[in-house]
Formats: C-alpha cells, structure tokens, sequence
C-alpha cells in the first residue's frame, strides 16, 4: 500500500476505498452493513460505515469510518471473487490530475513505476462514485 500511495502521490491521510464482490468479503472490516447501503449494492456507491477494532490506518486515512462499496463493475467483482476478499479500489492517476481511462493510458501514464495493467473494459460512469454516510445517509461526495 506505501508503493501504491507513492505511486499516485496520495497522501495515507486520505484513506482508500474498498470494493467487494458480495457483502461477506466486507464483514472482516465493517461491523455493520446498515439496511439503507445493502439496497443500493451491487452498484455505484460508496459508503462510510463503522469499521472493526485494529484495521491498518491507510485504510481509512485520518476518517473515523471506511469507504466501502459491493462493485456492479463484472471485471471487479470477478478480480475480488479470485482474491477471495475485497480490494483497494483507486482511479488511475495521480493525485490532482485526471483518471485514466483505459488500459494504453494506464501505461503511457505509469510506465515502470508499476508491475501490470489488468487489460478490460472502464466502467461506463463519466464520475467517481457518490460517497454516503452509513449512520445517516448523507451525501458526503455528490
């Protein structure tokens, strides 16, 4: 996760966001999958739920809560299901500058500063993900 953070410029005081295939690759950090974000999984948005006792700071930054998400994106979903766990999910750039997206640019963009670049499609959201809180339902990112 350093090289990662180091990779993207991104500061650890951000935290990253979690994707999962189903809401059982969740439990092991999230106490609770409220009511309100199970309705809206698998699909494009994110939510900041309680997490568990000891979880690795980078993961949710300086928040008190993590970002976590049931992907409807197939390759996702399928890449988290051969983990057989949820992984980082992050856009591919480096911080303050546009995501790439594709594959090529990927590349073109990272170059040897990273080990691959899983070919695919890019999902068809023109933004990122909108971020809720999980206690209340709030749109914290639109």
């Amino acid at each position: 996760m350093e090289r990662l953070l180091r990779i993207k410029n991104r500061s650890s005081d951000k935290g990253l966001i979690l994707i999962a295939a189903d809401a059982e690759q969740l439990t092991p950090f999230v106490i609770e999958i409220p009511e309100r974000a199970a309705r809206t999984w698998p699909g494009p948005y994110t939510w900041l739920l309680e997490p568990r006792p000891h979880l690795p700071r980078w993961i949710s930054g300086r928040n008190p809560r993590i970002a976590v998400r049931i992907t409807a994106h197939s390759q996702a979903a399928r890449l988290c299901r051969t983990a057989g766990r949820a992984i980082v999910s992050t856009s591919a750039n480096r911080t303050g500058r546009r995501p790439a997206r594709g594959y090529r640019e990927a590349l073109r963009r990272f170059g040897a500063s990273i080990d691959y670049v899983l070919p695919g499609r890019v999902g068809d959201l023109g933004a990122p993900t909108s971020i809720r809180d999980g206690a209340t339902g709030e749109v914290v990112r639109p």
